[in-house]
């Protein structure tokens, strides 16, 4: 016997339409953040006890650059993705789980435009 309405049945889709596509973003860019995680912990490592003139040095690299803005676009989606989950399993209130899932999207996005802001002006040698 199948939970499903005749219309979901006919339909083929879930009750949001939604619920695995977001399953899987978390899942890809968990994955992601693994690599990207260990190029990040490598970066600061290297650069410990460095000069200041060595690491603009090495920020300045595009390689580098692209790794960085990588890192913290993965980063900042997965949590991002993470934090709604969150907010919408825990917050019962329609009106407050609006306002944070709100709050949660243009938090990252000010987060997301500030280190790339920051990498970039590194990256050009600012």
């Amino acid at each position: 016997m199948s939970m499903r309405t005749p219309l979901g049945k006919v339909l083929g889709l879930g009750s949001a339409r939604e619920g695995t596509e977001h399953f899987w973003r978390q899942r890809v860019t968990a994955v992601a953040n693994v690599p990207l995680t260990l190029f990040l912990v490598w970066l600061v490592v290297s650069l410990f006890g460095k000069s200041h003139q060595t690491i603009l040095d090495t920020l300045s690299s595009p390689l580098i650059a692209i790794g960085l803005l990588l890192t913290m676009a993965s980063m900042l989606y997965h949590m991002r993705l993470g934090m709604q989950t969150i907010i919408e399993d825990y917050i019962h209130a329609e009106g407050v789980k609006i306002l944070l899932l709100m709050g949660n999207t243009f938090f990252t996005f000010a987060i997301g435009i500030s280190a790339g802001f920051a990498i970039l002006k590194l990256g050009f040698g600012g």
